[in-house]
């Protein structure tokens, strides 16, 4: 009989544990782009299946990509289970697309001293871009997207609307007066306190005592938020023209050809996900024309000069259609354009200017030499040792064994030669 009451308390101890609440959660910190939607996009499905009562998104960003952005909203409208976004911890913040971000949760909260808003987009053609028609449009397109997300989670649509308009931007505690959130805690086990017994989409959450399992980024996601950068495009579009330009002012080295490339490759890939600016590239294109010209060209630097202008421009509006987060800064452009210029000069120039020289092949490249005689050398010949063999060599100065002399000339397979004077 005991046995039999010790096997039902040891499978009730199992069946609560089995049955403990359980919450996911995961950390964003940075840029939003492409790997961060994806990997949101994986960890909801994750949360869903292993049934946590709801996924926790620790959030601290200066914003992002609108394109990643949009793909997270969908991802927490079509979720099966209840988002949660925490911007945490105190002094984070959740700008730009977190703004976003945050208002689509189904739950939005925020750590004391944190802060929400200017969502301002930035203009094709450049943040400030107010008197372009392309920017009114996606400055309209920005609102309308903020203010049905905020409607729809029951928030503060009009401030939501000024947050794109007019970058505005409050801390948490203003945010919870406005209703732009839903609650403030100081950490995690606050927050788990507070969401409990709150009810989401019929569902009443129990995370009082849940056990929070992180979902960590697999492997291809710490890459590619590695390499979706807008510094590694540029590093990228550099080493392919250092390759291929390389190649052929050095024909036969092949390596520099491939790597170039595969380089060009990736640069095309990665042209097609991040939003770069087509006047910025043309203007990379014109620089690498005007260098590669001037190296012909008897300018004196002329055209060199405006490559470097074209090419500094061109890294400057290269990215500056990306949102917060996204863009090349000056500690980047200034060296990298030095160092295209240094390139151009130094490598690409000799060796496409040695391409072009006079072939000087076998007894030619003996005239300017200087050797010494093996035996008296006059009009009537003598001979000196150059080239690991033994020539006949003339001289219209009489010239002593031993002495030094320099080769003038060639007559057939007779070297011409004079006295050579310190």
């Amino acid at each position: 009989m005991r046995h039999w009451r010790f096997i039902a308390v040891v499978g009730f101890f199992f069946s609560v544990a089995a049955n403990a609440a359980q919450v996911g959660m995961i950390k964003i910190e940075g840029a939003i782009g492409p790997a961060t939607a994806s990997y949101i996009s994986r960890a909801i499905d994750a949360a869903a299946g292993q049934h946590d009562e709801c996924l926790v998104i620790q959030l601290n960003t200066p914003g992002g990509l609108l394109t990643s952005t949009e793909e997270i909203k969908q991802a927490f409208y079509a979720s099966r289970v209840p988002i949660v976004v925490f911007v945490s911890p105190s002094g984070a913040a959740a700008t730009s697309a977190g703004t976003f971000i945050t208002l689509a949760a189904d739950i939005a909260a925020m750590a004391p001293h944190t802060r929400i808003g200017a969502a301002h987009p930035v203009g094709p053609s450049g943040e400030g871009d107010t008197n372009s028609v392309m920017w009114t449009k996606a400055e309209n397109d920005t609102a309308s997207d903020i203010k049905s997300i905020a409607e729809k989670r029951g928030r503060n649509a009009e401030w939501a609307v000024s947050a794109v308009r007019q970058s505005a931007s409050i801390t948490s505690e203003e945010a919870l007066t406005l209703n732009v959130i839903d609650l403030i805690a100081d950490d995690v086990p606050d927050l788990l306190n507070q969401l409990d017994g709150r009810e989401v989409g019929g569902k009443t959450l129990k995370t009082a005592d849940a056990k929070v399992v992180e979902i960590p980024r697999i492997a291809s996601e710490k890459v590619f938020q590695r390499l979706w950068r807008p510094e590694v495009m540029m590093l990228l579009m550099l080493i392919a023209i250092y390759g291929i330009i390389g190649e052929m002012s050095s024909p036969g080295a092949i390596l520099p050809g491939v790597v170039g490339a595969i380089a060009l490759l990736l640069v095309l890939y990665m042209s097609a996900i991040l939003p770069v600016n087509l006047t910025g590239m043309a203007l990379i294109g014109l620089a690498v024309a005007l260098f590669i010209i001037d190296v012909f060209a008897p300018t004196h630097g002329i055209l060199t000069a405006g490559g470097v202008v074209s090419f500094f421009l061109g890294l400057l509006m290269l990215f500056n259609r990306a949102g917060p987060g996204f863009g090349l800064s000056l500690r980047w452009i200034i060296p990298a354009t030095v160092i295209t210029v240094l390139f151009f000069i130094f490598v690409v120039g000799k060796g496409i200017r040695a391409q072009f020289k006079p072939v000087r092949a076998g007894a030619e490249t003996m005239v300017g030499r200087t050797v010494t005689s093996l035996s008296r050398i006059d009009s009537q010949g003598g001979r000196v040792f150059i080239e690991g063999e033994n020539w006949n060599a003339v001289s219209q100065t009489p010239v002593e064994a031993g002495q030094p002399v320099e080769v003038i000339g060639m007559d057939g397979l007779t070297l011409k030669v004079k006295p050579k004077t310190n």
